[in-house]
């Protein structure tokens, strides 16, 4: 479901394109009520054993374990099916497969698609955790990792991809120094080459059409935006392609990959007020980010709306919005102490690893950054911020108070 299009300039409001795109998720995954009427949202079935009449209609049923389709707990449940088919139509893919978080949406992508003696190649800025597997247990299991500057150029890139590359990985933005990547030219190399290209859309939600711009295979971390309370942990992948559906499916059953009932049927319930909950974060956040970039105590911010952040004119080509999520770097001479000081002495904003919930977050960005290239990483002290759905007024207020300490 493509939301509208719009450009950031004087008086342009980040938050626009998200107006179609709350219609579709007001009327995505509803109960169709019957004759006699309904609730408007479906229940929440809870089981493991799926009981039949008879031994032939079970192994008929057995049939459809590809078909999104009530065959054993662990296969998946009736509104996991139903999540599964609003996050594929929001993709704009085929089919998505529900998993138990975000990081088991990367790592059971990773498996279906990677066999011993592949090469897979990660950019720089990946989330830590999905760097973690890689070098872990990938490499445990005969694959070799490898990492490419997030913004490389052609030639670069080409470098980088070997005879035995089977899957090229894409973070657009990273997540933590919010690098915009170049994904339609990643996807041709990455297929020019032979390889799969898997993307971590979880930035994106909504405003990056992942398949319209060459990717094979979209990674969800439904915990973040879609669920949007912080008490759910859910991931999806989702594919356009039968044959990538029918990769992912097998090592989603054979790994036993499912979503919880409960935690499907809140993620349901979150996606209905998305769209206005993503634009009201996306407009504090840009006033924020503004804000941010003409305090004294600040050298960058890094929000791809900005001109200065990199990868700016890609997001402006490919993007129809942004998030809430963004970067800040504080100038040189102000040590990691006194910015861990300042984030212990706010308010508003709570110290916490994930995002895309109603509340405000911040995160030390510097000094605990693995790369294997320097490009990207932040010069000074470094946090990132989430915004959440508390008036920017008081952010300002609450921020200021700590940047004044550090300015005195």
């Amino acid at each position: 479901m493509k939301s509208r299009s719009r450009t950031i300039g004087a008086g342009s409001v980040i938050g626009e394109g998200w107006q179609k795109f709350a219609t579709f998720l007001t009327h995505a995954g509803r109960q169709q009520p019957g004759r006699e009427g309904g609730f408007v949202n479906m229940p929440v079935e809870r089981g493991s054993t799926v009981v039949f009449p008879t031994v032939e209609d079970m192994e008929a049923q057995g049939v459809h374990a590809y078909d999104h389709r009530l065959v054993y707990g662990a296969m998946g449940n009736p509104v996991q099916h139903r999540l599964e088919q609003v996050i594929a139509a929001l993709e704009g893919g085929s089919h998505t497969q529900v998993v138990n978080s975000g990081l088991a949406a990367c790592s059971v992508a990773l498996l279906a698609f990677l066999k011993s003696g592949d090469h897979l190649l990660l950019p720089d800025s990946v989330y830590g955790p999905t760097r973690r597997f890689a070098l872990g247990m990938l490499t445990r299991f005969g694959v070799e990792t490898g990492f490419y500057p997030p913004r490389a150029d052609e030639a670069t890139l080409r470098a980088h991809l070997r005879p035995n590359t089977a899957v090229v990985f894409a973070e657009s933005p990273g997540s933590h120094t919010f690098e915009v990547q170049d994904v339609p030219r990643i996807a041709r190399l990455a297929h020019g080459a032979g390889a799969r290209l898997l993307l971590d859309n979880t930035w994106g939600i909504g405003a990056f059409q992942p398949f319209t711009h060459g990717v094979d295979v979209s990674i969800q971390a439904l915990t973040k935006y879609p669920s949007g309370h912080a008490d759910v942990i859910l991931g999806s992948i989702t594919v356009q392609r039968q044959e990538h559906w029918q990769a992912l499916r097998r090592a989603a059953i054979e790994l036993g990959a499912c979503g919880a009932p409960d935690d499907c049927w809140l993620t349901l319930r979150g996606l209905k007020t998305m769209a206005v909950r993503l634009a009201q974060q996306a407009r504090s956040a840009y006033e924020l980010a503004l804000w941010l970039e003409s305090r004294p105590e600040v050298a960058h911010v890094r929000h791809p709306a900005l001109p200065g952040c990199p990868g700016h004119e890609i997001w402006k080509r490919d993007f129809t919005d942004a998030s809430g999520l963004f970067g800040v770097e504080l100038v040189e001479g102000i040590t990691q102490e006194a910015m861990v000081a300042m984030l212990n002495g706010l308010n508003l904003f709570s110290i916490g690893a994930s995002w895309g919930g109603y509340e405000s977050l911040v995160l030390p960005t510097s000094g605990g950054l693995t790369r294997h290239h320097e490009e990207g990483l932040p010069k000074g002290a470094a946090f990132r911020i989430q915004v959440g759905l508390e008036d920017v007024a008081d952010l300002k207020a609450d921020l200021a108070r700590g940047l004044d300490g550090l300015s005195s």
